[in-house]
């Protein structure tokens, strides 16, 4: 096959023909559970850890859908191989799972009820578009507060990694109303720093990285590598409330998700953190993290960015 491979419920077919009904749930009420993973020299990063926390979030959200774990690995195994011979030696893939609800039965009628659980399973990969955050890796975010809220806990699990996106949309938007380039900061009602539509949050004391308590945020995967490499590298971890005004003073401040890996955050509104530029322990763990992969994650990023403008 001359263009990339998906897997679309139970079977390998062409990309371009991977596609679901208009009366699944995923399209008519944003049900959906979701991963992430990313390849480093086009070999899929922590991928048991990814599928663990996918059957945990259909669990959360008790989806009917069945999904077969071991053909879940296989499939993206046999995606990798396929599609990053594709792409340059030196890029990488993104690969996306995701497994709807089902489907909706007002669309179906009474007939539809025996197929109505069976929703989408789907891998697909992507290129890494390296030059959406190669700025930020190397000078730093901004971020920004907004007066929209997390999700609450006893509606949808912070825990559950899910496609139901349309308050990260609604607060990533007011944030570039007031600073162009920033992503938005969410807090709970009363005022306890959450995350990041792109991943978690952390802070700098000293050697000591906070973030915020696992019961209000989504633990993500690349959270859990950089409190291994934390911990390897000397640094205390705490799970801690944190406020803006706690951000204000902090040494650092960053982010982690599976695509960067991590950010550093350099603004927070109209104040610097810090000096304003990519601090010490940012260097360290990210460089620790490099080691970790084999891949300098930073030069990847700027190199990468560069072949895909031209």
């Amino acid at each position: 096959m001359t263009e990339p491979i998906a897997f679309l419920n139970g079977e390998i077919v062409p990309a371009s023909s991977a596609a679901i009904p208009v009366t699944d749930l995923a399209v008519v009420a944003g049900a959906s559970v979701t991963e992430m993973i990313r390849t480093f020299e086009h070999v899929p990063f922590r991928l048991g850890d990814h599928v663990d926390r996918l059957f945990s979030s259909l669990e959360l959200c008790g989806f009917p859908t069945e999904v077969d774990r071991q053909q879940l690995l296989d499939a993206v195994v046999r995606i990798v191989e396929h599609n990053s011979a594709m792409i340059p030696k030196n890029h990488d893939k993104g690969i996306i799972i995701f497994v709807s609800a089902g489907q909706n039965l007002t669309y179906l009628g009474a007939a539809g009820r025996d197929v109505a659980s069976q929703g989408t399973v789907c891998v697909h990969s992507f290129p890494l578009p390296f030059e959406l955050w190669t700025e930020k890796q190397t000078t730093g975010q901004h971020l920004a507060s907004v007066s929209i809220q997390p999700l609450p806990n006893d509606s949808v699990p912070p825990q559950a990694k899910h496609r139901n996106r349309l308050h990260w949309l609604r607060a990533d938007k007011e944030a570039r109303n007031h600073f162009p380039t920033a992503s938005s900061l969410l807090t709970t009602p009363d005022g306890h720093i959450t995350e990041t539509a792109a991943g978690n949050f952390y802070i700098v004391r000293d050697r000591t990285i906070l973030t915020p308590p696992s019961e209000l945020v989504l633990g993500g995967i690349s959270q859990m590598v950089m409190r291994e490499i934390a911990a390897e590298r000397g640094f205390d971890w705490q799970e801690s409330a944190i406020t803006f005004d706690d951000l204000a003073k902090a040494d650092e401040a960053m982010t982690s998700s599976t695509t960067c890996c991590i950010l550093p955050v350099t603004k927070f509104n109209d104040h610097l953190i810090g000096d304003g530029q990519p601090g010490p322990v940012f260097q360290e763990l990210i460089t620790a993290w490099s080691d970790l992969v084999g891949v300098d994650i930073v030069q990847q990023a700027v190199q990468a960015a560069q072949e895909r403008c031209e």
